[in-house]
């Protein structure tokens, strides 16, 4: 009895048939990505405009704090917001979210001076974006 060892080759040449995508696959594909871009646009924009909202919202709350305690420190009202960086009480005049600019900001001055002689002063700031917030309040009221 005679054994017959049959050597395989050491690169075995496998035919396959490597297959593209057919049109189908790709017009399925195409319509779930376009599903879920047109659900996430609106949930993207409806997010970042509650983030400028709520970054208004802290500049507002700062810019005010600082008006304040320039004003019991100096027992007078700062003339301008930039009296506030001058004297350290904001290390810079914050960008307002909505407008993309620190010289929108809206002052109200003081009915009358708290020193007689004095210039009137800022009491409150507000934004000088048009438009009306997701609460429903325009901007230039909150």
């Amino acid at each position: 009895m005679t054994l017959k060892v049959k050597l395989l080759s050491p690169i075995r040449r496998t035919v396959c048939c490597n297959r593209g995508f057919t049109l189908l696959e790709l017009v399925i594909v195409m319509t779930i990505m376009t599903i879920l871009l047109t659900v996430s646009i609106p949930i993207y924009r409806s997010l970042l405009l509650r983030a400028r909202e709520t970054v208004l919202r802290e500049n507002l709350l700062k810019m005010r704090d600082a008006i304040n305690r320039y004003t019991y420190d100096k027992n007078r009202a700062p003339e301008t917001l930039k009296d506030l960086e001058r004297a350290q009480y904001l290390r810079e005049i914050p960008i307002d979210p909505i407008t993309q600019s620190r010289d929108t900001w809206v002052v109200r001055l003081e009915d009358e001076p708290v020193v007689p002689a004095a210039p009137r002063g800022i009491v409150d700031v507000f934004s000088g974006a048009e438009g009306v917030g997701s609460d429903g309040v325009p901007y230039s009221e909150w």
